[in-house]
C-alpha cells in the first residue's frame, strides 16, 4: 500500500484528487492539508510514502514545503501538482527535490502513474516538460558536455543503471563486479559530474538523455 499526503488549498480539488487516487487498490490518502505548513506537520505525524503538493498554497507553497521535506529522514517522495504548464515551474520543482510534476488539468490521467513512479525513485514528467528537457540539453554549455565526456563507457553504463533504480547489489550482479567496485564508480561519477546524490544523478541522466523519463 502506497500512503499519500495530499496538500492543496482548495477542498473541492482535494476531494476530487482523493477520489482519483483511492480508486486504485494500492493507493491510500492518509492525510490532507490546506497549506504547506500543515503539510509539514502532517508529514511528520503520518510518514507518508508520497507527498502530493500543490505549487501555490497559502502560508507555505509547495516548492518550499518540498525543500523542507527533502531534508527529513525519512523523506517522502514528492509529486508537485500545478495549474502552470510552464517549464520554469517544472525545473524549480526538480531543484526542490520533486520526483514528479503533474498538471491539474491532467491529474485524473497522470497522478496515479506519477505517485507509483515517485515511490520507486523514478521521475515522472508531463509531455511538454519532456520537450523542455530536450531543449535544455541542447543548450548545454561546453563545460557540461566536457564533464559528461569524462565518463568512461563503464561509468555511463552504471549511471544508466543507477538512474533506473537498480541497487548496488543488482548492478554488481549484472556487471559481474563487486558491490565495492560499484560504490567506487558511483563516488567517482558524482565527483566528476559535481552531483551530490543518487537522486541528482537520476535527474542528470534524464536531462542528458541517458535514460527515458
Amino acid at each position: 500500500m502506497i500512503t499519500i499526503l495530499l496538500a492543496d488549498d482548495h477542498q473541492l480539488v482535494r476531494q476530487g484528487i482523493r477520489l482519483v487516487l483511492e480508486r486504485e487498490a494500492d493507493l491510500r490518502v492518509v492525510a490532507e492539508a490546506p497549506d504547506g505548513m500543515e503539510a509539514l506537520t502532517l508529514a511528520e505525524q503520518h510518514r507518508p510514502d508520497v507527498a502530493v503538493l500543490d505549487v501555490s498554497m497559502p502560508r507555505l507553497g509547495g516548492l518550499q514545503a518540498a525543500r523542507e521535506l527533502a531534508r527529513r529522514d525519512p523523506a517522502p517522495a514528492v509529486v508537485m501538482l500545478s495549474m502552470h504548464d510552464d517549464e520554469q515551474f517544472f525545473f524549480e520543482a526538480l531543484k526542490a527535490g520533486a520526483h514528479g510534476y503533474v498538471l491539474k488539468s491532467a491529474a485524473d490521467q497522470d497522478l496515479v502513474t506519477a505517485c507509483r513512479a515517485a515511490v520507486h525513485g523514478d521521475t515522472y514528467m508531463y509531455p511538454a516538460a519532456s520537450r523542455a528537457l530536450i531543449s535544455d540539453y541542447l543548450r548545454l554549455s561546453g563545460a557540461e558536455r566536457e564533464r559528461q565526456g569524462q565518463l568512461s563507457p563503464r561509468e555511463l553504463e552504471i549511471v544508466q543503471l543507477i538512474a533506473q533504480g537498480q541497487t548496488a547489489r543488482a548492478i554488481a550482479e549484472r556487471l559481474v563486479i563487486s558491490e565495492k567496485t560499484v560504490d567506487r564508480h558511483r563516488s567517482n561519477i558524482l565527483e566528476k559530474l559535481h552531483l551530490k546524490d543518487r537522486l541528482e544523478l537520476a535527474r542528470y541522466a534524464i536531462r542528458r538523455g541517458l535514460i527515458d523519463a
